[in-house]
């Protein structure tokens, strides 16, 4: 049974990439600040509370986990701040829970991916990431996860391991009560089917990245913006 390594599954995007991978009979591990509105229960399925803004720690958790085939950088926070007061110790958490965690995950957990010469690794992203964003903060850390992706993809796709990422535009998660009610509207205009992405449909990409994607597809980022941005 391979096992996936999903960071912030307990919600949303997370939640909808757990909840496919239990119901294909993967060893599902969640690494989560708080696990009290998580209602399901799966044999598969282990819950760990971490962190991410302790990205030094990061090498602990690892050891506690051990080896997996899959790794799922979902785990992200957006302050909603103006560029213009935005506190250091906002800013400080931000690039540590959006990318100081991230690449420490990698680090950590593509050791093992070498030895077995296979590992599936994918970052969640965002649309603010190509076009920037209201919080300057978080599109900087989105531009910078793609950014990552690629990196990696250069440094570990000659052995084995697969680093791709999803770049969604609005999605029907928590992260949406924080924009404005005109601002969404004017989103949702922006997309050919008028309505923002549902966490499953991210999911699916996810999934298929981490599983019947083919090896040749490398350091990409698949953009799930419904025209919002299109190419």
């Amino acid at each position: 049974m391979k096992k996936v390594l999903i960071t912030g599954g307990n919600k949303g995007i997370g939640l909808a990439t757990t909840k496919k991978f239990l119901a294909n009979s993967y060893e599902v591990i969640v690494v989560a600040r708080d696990f009290s509105t998580l209602k399901i229960k799966h044999q598969n399925l282990k819950l760990i509370e971490f962190d991410l803004k302790n990205h030094i720690k990061i090498v602990e958790l690892a050891n506690k986990i051990g080896e997996v085939d899959i790794l799922v950088n979902n785990a992200g926070i957006m302050h909603a701040l103006p560029f213009d007061n935005y506190p250091e110790e906002k800013v400080e958490e931000i690039l540590s829970v959006n990318i100081k965690s991230p690449v420490a995950l990698i680090k950590e957990f593509s050791k093992s991916m070498l030895k077995k010469k296979f590992g599936r690794i994918i970052n969640v992203a965002s649309i603010a990431g190509e076009i920037g964003h209201p919080d300057v903060w978080y599109g900087i850390t989105k531009a910078g996860v793609i950014n990552m992706t690629k990196s990696f993809a250069k440094a570990l796709g000659g052995k084995g391991i697969v680093v791709n990422a999803v770049a969604p535009g609005p999605v029907e998660t928590d992260l949406l009560k924080t924009i404005p009610k005109e601002r969404k509207e004017g989103l949702k205009k922006l997309v050919y089917t008028g309505r923002f992405a549902k966490p499953e449909e991210v999911a699916e990409t996810i999934y298929w990245l981490a599983t019947d994607c083919p090896e040749y597809i490398n350091g990409i980022c698949v953009d799930i913006n419904n025209g919002a941005f299109p190419r």
